[in-house]
């Protein structure tokens, strides 16, 4: 069921590095965003596709990991994601891509949770850093990364408490705990 994908669809930063992604399968995740919608049909979103170590060590220092949990700098060697997109707005179709590469970004996390896999979608990229490290061209605006791998570890949704702190955090076990506003607090 979809509501079962959309509550395993989490936000997940730790991987088993040695459960690879390959080409195929990322391409078959781009394919579900391009089936997604576009508005006005644009269609003016880009890949880039990384599953090879090295590409995924490009890749990697141009992310910031998780600005709640300080002083985490990202997964160690042994946990980090196994594959990357890089989603880029051609600036050559629109200078405005909305909201499309949110849609997209879910549609590839769903189809990832769906084969075992689960990721986490980045906004705060050092981006002329990822410029630089993929050569990517000017006419292409880096909108979003998202890594991609095995997850391994446990993410809790929890409940917003009285304090009314969304920030996320880590118990002593490494469990992730994620607090969600109540749907009563949400439906005006």
């Amino acid at each position: 069921m979809i509501r079962d994908l959309i509550l395993k669809n989490r936000s997940y930063r730790r991987f088993d590095s040695s459960a690879a992604i390959d080409e195929n399968t990322l391409r078959e995740w781009v394919d579900l965003a391009r089936h997604s919608a576009s508005g006005a049909n644009v269609q003016g979103l880009k890949y880039i596709l990384s599953w090879t170590p090295e590409k995924n060590a490009a890749i990697f220092p141009a992310l910031r990991w998780a600005g709640y949990l300080k002083g985490w700098g990202g997964p160690g060697e042994e946990e980090r994601p196994t594959g990357y997109i890089v989603v880029l707005g051609d600036t050559a179709i629109s200078k405005n891509f909305g909201v499309d590469h949110g849609i997209a970004c879910q549609s590839i996390l769903l189809g990832a949770v769906e084969q075992g896999f689960g990721g986490c979608i980045f906004g705060s990229i050092r981006r002329e850093e990822l410029r630089a490290a993929l050569a990517i061209p000017e006419q292409f605006e880096i909108l979003l990364v998202v890594a991609l791998g095995k997850p391994v570890e446990q993410v809790q949704l929890d409940e917003v408490g009285a304090d009314g702190s969304i920030k996320y955090w880590r118990d002593e076990q490494a469990v992730h705990h994620v607090p969600k506003r109540r749907l009563a607090d949400l439906i005006l």
